[in-house]
């Protein structure tokens, strides 16, 4: 033996050194496994073992300002699927076929593919999908989702807009405010148990998924819902091609609605044309004809260049304006500066902005906005045209002043006048009250924002009693809601195409608020392309502002009415009681506390002179003497007048007056 061992003791010997060394290694090996990459491999063990699965968040939803929902999330399931490892495709096509009612072989083409994924099918419903969620196909993927979903279905849809099939948003709120709605994803690892079901067991890690904001805005549902109602009629009753509306409150810039027709279904916008899409308010610019003349009207007061009384010679309806023919739709003589807002006298407005000027038009045109973005939170705004004013040719003076060679959107003129209604503040447009986060917490509140001052109180408040004309006996009567005192001004534009004005296509348009002395609501109408004669913007917008106003009046009980104190002579009249302010004096008959107010008016009547016989100089002196505006219809004397001589009417009444 021992000389056996001597006779393969060197291999003994490499096979014991081998044997250690293989042992060294081996422990090396399962130092460095278990000890310095242990966590490495563990992770990787639990890759192999576990999966990661994505925890989708909740959408965000919109609010009306009163909490009414304006859309929502509804469960919807997606199929797709891994047709390597389908076994039995005709059974899984045929059982897709029943739940969807699509042929068969729709989805045997899809399983046939060669790829390793293929979607099936989208936004099925619980009650679509069946026993398919439960019925365990190789290869097929149940994936459970939200949808979004519009309960008022047309309301609004163009405001809100929509999402595509991922769920983003790509139209109106839904795409300005996607990085606030989507949310955060979370995720969750799981395993396979024993039974070979995959579950999240205790102590997995996961992270939990943070659903989107909601966000509130001022929109009024039933303000929307009246807005759309009565532009749609009006539309086809003119045979417009589309109408346009814009509801505020003038005071802080708040939207309560905001819409345009023909409009379309949200929930199936894929169905619809992509021009009823668009939000025509920001999007969409237009010449606003005499809407603009209280541009220059205000240019001119602030410059100081004319007061209110001021009289011009409106050259009988006819003027040629360098070597262009000018007319008003009435032939006018003598009218004061008031006046020619009240009848919209093309004549007129262009003798009030040739003692203006230029500079000042452009100065005031800037100040209310025109030719800048308003800034309101949806995307797609456009700025109008404004040409700088040493761009102007010697004829854009007038043309301007009239409404003409300038491009406004309907949210820019709806603002500019939102400012003369509360005083001569431009305010941004104000769409959100809220954001809240998915804790109910407000994590943004929008303030109304004043751009800048215009004005002073007092040049807007003559603006504001000339538009009050406008509806008590000019171009806006159609417009006057009874017991109201609104003010407007129509507007009519003949629309530019094909490098001239058309003569058969125009734009009719009214911007009216209520009441004149504190505005609480203002709305903007627009008609493009109606018949005749519903061009005229005191025929056709007008008459849908009206209805429109009328009916909100009618139906929400938080508007105010108008304030008549009673008293013996029936003579006083208190406005806006809410914003009295004034310390209490005693009335000592009584031995009680009185308000005293400064809007008080006493004894406010006048008598109508007789002015059958007079020329037109001595009547329209003898109404102004009296504090009663005129509308003169003639030349010659005074052959009637209405109210008839000896009559006692308030000071402003107007004064209706035929000459021969």
């Amino acid at each position: 033996m021992t000389r056996t061992y001597k006779k393969h003791k060197p291999r003994i010997n490499v096979i014991i050194v081998s044997t250690i060394l293989s042992w060294l290694c081996l422990c090396i090996r399962l130092f460095q496994v278990q000890i310095l990459n242990g966590s490495e491999y563990k992770s990787a063990v639990i890759v192999q073992s576990q999966t990661k699965q994505i925890q989708k968040p909740s959408r965000g939803n919109f609010f009306d300002r009163d909490n009414r929902p304006l859309s929502r999330n509804i469960f919807h399931y997606t199929l797709f699927a891994n047709p390597k490892e389908v076994k039995n495709k005709f059974e899984l096509a045929k059982e897709i076929s029943l739940v969807t009612g699509k042929p068969v072989e729709k989805y045997i083409k899809k399983l046939n593919s060669k790829k390793s994924f293929e979607y099936l099918e989208r936004n099925l419903l619980r009650k679509q999908i069946g026993d398919l969620i439960s019925i365990n196909y190789n290869g097929l993927t149940v994936e459970k989702s939200f949808r979004r979903f519009y309960p008022h279905n047309k309301i609004a849809a163009q405001l809100i807009g929509y999402t595509n099939s991922d769920n983003q948003g790509i139209s109106g709120l839904e795409k300005y405010f996607e990085d606030s709605l989507k949310g955060e994803h979370g995720w969750v690892y799981k395993t396979k148990g024993l039974s070979g079901k995959i579950q999240h067991k205790s102590g997995m890690p996961f992270k939990k998924p943070i659903n989107g904001n909601n966000i509130q805005l001022t929109i009024d549902l039933e303000y929307q819902s009246v807005l759309e109602e009565e532009l749609f009629k009006r539309q086809i009753e003119t045979e417009a091609i589309s109408a346009t509306g814009i509801i505020l409150n003038p005071q802080n810039g708040e939207i309560l609605a905001l819409a345009s027709t023909p409009g379309f279904d949200n929930n199936y916008f894929h169905k619809s044309d992509p021009s009823r899409h668009r939000i025509k308010a920001i999007t969409d610019q237009f010449e606003p004809g005499s809407t603009y003349k209280v541009v220059s009207a205000i240019s001119a007061l602030v410059e100081k260049k004319i007061t209110p009384h001021e009289e011009f010679n409106c050259e009988n309806g006819e003027y040629e304006y360098y070597t262009i023919p000018i007319r008003d739709h009435q032939p006018y003589s003598m009218l004061s500066a008031s006046q020619i807002i009240q009848h919209s006298s093309n004549i007129g407005i262009i003798k009030i902005i040739e003692k203006a000027g230029p500079k000042a038009l452009y100065s005031i045109s800037r100040d209310f906005g025109f030719g800048s973005r308003t800034g309101i939170k949806l995307d797609g705004e456009i700025k109008g045209t404004l040409n700088p004013f040493i761009n102007w040719s010697a004829v854009s003076l007038g043309q301007i002043a009239m409404g003409h060679e300038v491009g406004v959107t309907a949210i820019q003129l709806a603002m500019a006048y939102c400012a003369i209604a509360n005083g001569g503040y431009l305010l941004k447009p104000k769409l959100i009250r809220q954001v809240i986060n998915d804790e109910n917490l407000p994590v943004f509140i929008e303030k109304p924002i004043i751009v800048r001052k215009i004005a002073d109180e007092k040049t807007m408040r003559e603006i504001k009693n000339m538009l009050r004309n406008v509806i008590l006996d000019g171009t806006g009567v159609n417009a006057g809601i009874s017991g109201w005192k609104v003010a407007g001004k129509t507007g009519t534009a003949q629309k530019w195409l094909n490098g001239k004005y058309s003569d058969d296509k125009f734009i009719s348009n009214f911007v009216g608020f209520f009441p004149e002395k504190d505005p609480q609501l203002l709305s903007l109408i627009i008609l493009d392309e109606p018949k005749q004669p519903y061009h005229w913007g005191g025929q056709g917008a007008a008459v849908a502002f009206k209805r429109v106003m009328s009916r909100i009046i009618n139906m929400d009980d938080s508007i105010s009415p108008p304030f008549h104190a009673k008293n013996n002579t029936n003579s006083n009249f208190i406005e806006n009681p809410k914003k009295i302010n004034a310390k209490p004096v005693r009335d000592d008959k009584k031995n009680n506390l009185v308000a005293l107010s400064t809007k008080t008016k006493i004894s406010n009547k006048v008598k109508v002179p007789e002015l059958r016989g007079l020329s037109m100089r001595k009547a329209m002196s003898a109404l102004r003497d009296q504090g009663i505006e005129y509308h003169m219809n003639g030349s010659g004397k005074v052959a009637w007048q209405s109210p008839k001589p000896g009559t006692y009417v308030e000071i402003g009444t107007t004064c209706k007056v035929g000459l021969n």
